[in-house]
């Protein structure tokens, strides 16, 4: 699980945004951007090329 001090000062490599936790825990989340940085044995894994896209929720 990521610190909260490390979350607050933790930004979107591409946009420099705020990002924020998953509800599941297990990755950082760029609205702005709309893509998801793995969490990695406890290690936010902040690269624009290992980041996914965000999924579009299904009604």
């Amino acid at each position: 699980m990521i610190k909260k001090e490390l979350l607050d000062i933790l930004a979107c490599p591409q946009c420099k945004g705020p990002v924020e936790l998953t509800p599941e825990g297990n990755g950082l989340v760029c609205r702005a951007c709309r893509l998801r940085y793995e969490i990695r044995d406890g290690i936010p894994i902040m690269l624009i090329d290992e980041a996914k896209p965000l999924e579009e929720s299904k009604p």
